[in-house]
């Protein structure tokens, strides 16, 4: 969680940093809000490559602990089923 915080952070910041960059190179409006995310997207996919992949080994991690707590639980409702089929 806490490096998904930290990537979206970083990923905020760059678009602040672009928005004003762009204010002061005189853009206005939508068009300053449009390339401001476009630099930033493009600054954050070069940049925060690392945090990225981070951010994805961590995901991967906590969905594959997930998984394996719903196998279980699929498990232990089969053979309750089981069980009640039996009787």
């Amino acid at each position: 969680m806490r490096t998904a915080l930290v990537y979206t952070s970083a990923r905020f910041v760059l678009f602040l940093v672009a928005l004003v960059l762009l204010y002061f190179a005189g853009a206005r409006g939508l068009l300053l809000a449009a390339l401001a995310l476009l630099v930033s997207g493009i600054a954050s996919f070069v940049l925060l490559s690392r945090q990225r992949d981070v951010m994805a080994g961590s995901l991967a991690t906590r969905l594959r602990g997930v998984r394996n707590r719903a196998g279980e639980y699929r498990a232990r409702l089969n053979e309750g089923t089981r069980a009640e089929d039996r009787d």
